[in-house]
């Protein structure tokens, strides 16, 4: 359902095709899921396998999602904000919101906005803690601080940078938007935007924003431009950007040398 190609865009590395990044998540001490439904493509950590649950959720939603699309054809293409709609199923109105914050198309939010109500809907189910990761974009639940690696393409920096998540702040997303990596719709530069936030779904559509700004691979005032968009979005915690060699953070970030 996430608009494809960018200005950027190239075939993804090998080890994104393989999603080789997963193997650096796994976690001994929960199970992991997968779940993949058209573009859909989850990877799921919990104390207990979840394949079935995941995978219902993962069809109610997009059933909602789909049958919405159907009635409002110009959702799908929109690269703008939409007006709210009281009467969208909840899904869709947050993915509404949060691409009216970020300034961008609601589709913007679609994979982070899965990721959080599929794992808030595991939560609520009894599982302890989860994890959620749709395509680099996390719902992150967790009794314990993590490290999330940063994936950049061929950048490299890409697997040698981590952001420190700490517990207290969970659960949130930890959302990346690429213009070199994946297939979603990015008009900038950079290898990666990540962005943490309280919802997963301004997340998302917070990184491709920002991931927009960045017009000139390895330039610093475009890194430069692009975190000043970051710090006009009171929403989010904090961002960090690769582009080519260079790196920039805002807020609430903490780097880590991996």
């Amino acid at each position: 359902m996430k608009r494809k190609r960018g200005k950027r865009r190239k075939k993804p590395p090998l080890s994104y095709r393989k999603r080789k990044y997963r193997q650096i998540a796994e976690q001994a001490d929960l199970v992991s899921s997968y779940v993949q439904v058209r573009e859909t493509d989850l990877h799921v950590l919990a104390p207990n396998p979840v394949d079935e649950a995941v995978f219902s959720a993962v069809i109610r939603y997009r059933t909602q999602l789909e049958n919405y699309i159907l009635r409002h054809p110009g959702f799908v293409d929109s690269l703008l904000p939409l007006p709210s709609d009281p009467m969208a199923p909840p899904l869709v109105r947050e993915m509404i919101r949060a691409a009216a914050i970020a300034g961008v198309g609601p589709m913007a939010a679609v994979a982070g906005v899965l990721a959080e109500f599929v794992g808030r809907d595991l939560l609520a189910a009894g599982q302890e803690e989860v994890v959620v990761e749709n395509g680099g974009d996390i719902f992150l639940a967790r009794q314990r601080d993590c490290t999330v690696s940063i994936f950049a393409g061929e950048s490299p920096l890409s697997g040698r940078v981590g952001v420190a998540v700490a517990c207290d702040g969970m659960p949130l997303g930890v959302c990346c938007s690429s213009a070199s990596v994946g297939h979603s719709l990015s008009l900038g530069q950079a290898d990666a935007v990540v962005v943490i936030a309280k919802s997963t779904a301004v997340a998302d559509a917070a990184a491709t924003r920002i991931g927009n700004e960045v017009r000139e691979t390895g330039s610093r005032k475009s890194l430069e431009n692009a975190l000043a968009v970051a710090r006009d979005m009171d929403t989010i915690s904090g961002v960090a950007i690769i582009a080519d060699e260079r790196l920039g953070a805002w807020g609430e970030v903490e780097l880590v040398r991996l």
